[in-house]
């Protein structure tokens, strides 16, 4: 093979790649909040919040979702999110991220981020949301179950 022709190919094949991605305060352990809000979007067509709740309470949290107006009391971190969706013949998520804070505080104090640059590395919105949670409360071996 000519050397461009192998350039053009490993460029398609790292167009396919996605990563998965966090951010911590390690002065603040996670363990110590245990009723999570998740806080819905009023663009999220697609149920997004209600995966994130399925996926915190898989993880032993308690979880509800909704409008901010509408969260309960006693609740000990509100998790927003933003999601990305494209269109290549089918609409899929390409990117998710997710955000977690005290009530109290307004400062965030974790995230994480999974991003799918193409269709081809083809991970349904219930994975991504499964992989990004894992990666955001350091489940390591629920990240591993997917790869």
């Amino acid at each position: 093979m000519k050397p461009p022709l192998l350039l053009l190919i490993g460029v398609l094949m790292l167009a396919g790649c996605s990563s998965v991605s966090s951010q911590r305060d390690p002065t603040i352990r996670l363990d110590q909040f245990k009723r999570i809000f998740v806080e819905h979007r009023l663009t999220d067509r697609q149920g997004i919040d209600q995966l994130v709740v399925q996926e915190l309470r898989n993880l032993g949290y308690e979880a509800s979702c909704g409008p901010l107006t509408m969260m309960p009391e006693k609740v000990d971190a509100i998790l927003s999110y933003e999601d990305r969706w494209a269109w290549d013949f089918r609409t899929y998520l390409i990117e998710l991220s997710l955000q977690l804070r005290a009530v109290d505080a307004p400062r965030t104090f974790a995230t994480a981020r999974y991003f799918r640059p193409a269709i081809t590395s083809a991970a349904t919105p219930a994975e991504m949301v499964h992989l990004t949670v894992a990666r955001l409360f350091g489940s390591s071996s629920k990240i591993g179950d997917m790869w």
